[in-house]
């Protein structure tokens, strides 16, 4: 068995470590094969993938992207060319959609009472991508709800007064900006989903023909009963089964780097990364 974790997420979008911390961090705790997926930007890769090297962990370099679906449906790139073109012009157009979406937010809030400014969101986030994470982090500081939980719960969470639908990529269009840019798509943490079995079923099989590689079976967010499903459900459509924590740092305490698998879990080399 070895340690992995192929879903991790930085300072540059919603987690609260730095890429070089996410690099120590998994050296410490003796993983093999780590990469960083953060929503939206591929900007802390250069020195994630440079911590890497220099902590003796192997780094994959990745994003995940959030499809757009009336459920929960993110799609992780692996061993993408952070230089291509489209991807980056996707991604810019990505972040501009959420920059107006988190004026919309705060506007929103402020009329509800809550009184916080966009500068305290910027400040609060510290990277490129702003997220209701980051404002649920104000929200926190400044009293108005004890947990980001609560602040999703009551304020900007689905359904909620102050939530705000943002632009996102129809998943056809997830795949293939990622597969241009040399990636391999693969479909993050599907029991979040929470689709009747048709209906995911059907989902899957879609994109799988439209170009999906993996299915994200070992998850922070599955119990074991889960991931046995889910390898199922990879086998039936010629998935391959990753393996990601999801980690994102202080703001989900119980969730840690590193998921335990078997060295032939996956072609590896196909990954850029070897065993």
């Amino acid at each position: 068995m070895i340690s992995v974790d192929l879903h991790t997420h930085s300072t540059f979008s919603d987690g609260t470590f730095s890429p070089e911390a996410l690099a120590r961090r998994a050296a410490k705790r003796h993983i093999a094969i780590i990469s960083l997926t953060d929503h939206d930007t591929t900007s802390g890769l250069d020195r994630f993938m440079k911590a890497c090297r220099k902590e003796g962990v192997q780094g994959i370099p990745g994003v995940e992207l959030s499809a757009e679906a009336s459920f929960t449906l993110h799609i992780l790139g692996y061993r993408i060319d952070i230089e291509e073109k489209v991807l980056q012009e996707k991604l810019e157009s990505l972040r501009v959609g959420r920059d107006k979406r988190n004026f919309q937010i705060v506007a929103k809030l402020r009329e509800l009472g809550a009184e916080i400014t966009m500068e305290d969101v910027e400040a609060e986030s510290g990277g490129e991508v702003i997220a209701r994470p980051h404002i649920a982090r104000v929200l926190v500081r400044k009293g108005f709800v004890k947990d980001p939980a609560s602040a999703f719960k009551r304020f900007i969470g689905r359904d909620c007064p102050a939530f705000v639908p943002r632009v996102r990529l129809d998943p056809e269009e997830c795949l293939s900006v990622i597969r241009g840019a040399g990636g391999l798509p693969v479909l993050a943490h599907p029991g979040l989903m929470a689709l009747d079995e048709p209906v995911m079923l059907e989902l899957i099989g879609r994109l799988s023909d439209k170009g999906l590689w993996g299915l994200e079976c070992i998850s922070g967010h599955h119990g074991s009963g889960e991931i046995f499903y889910w390898l199922k459900i990879a086998n039936r459509f010629g998935l391959f089964p990753t393996a990601g924590s999801d980690f994102h740092g202080l703001d989900r305490p119980g969730t840690d780097l590193g998921v335990s698998v078997t060295e032939t879990l996956l072609p590896w080399a196909r990954l850029g990364a070897r065993i």
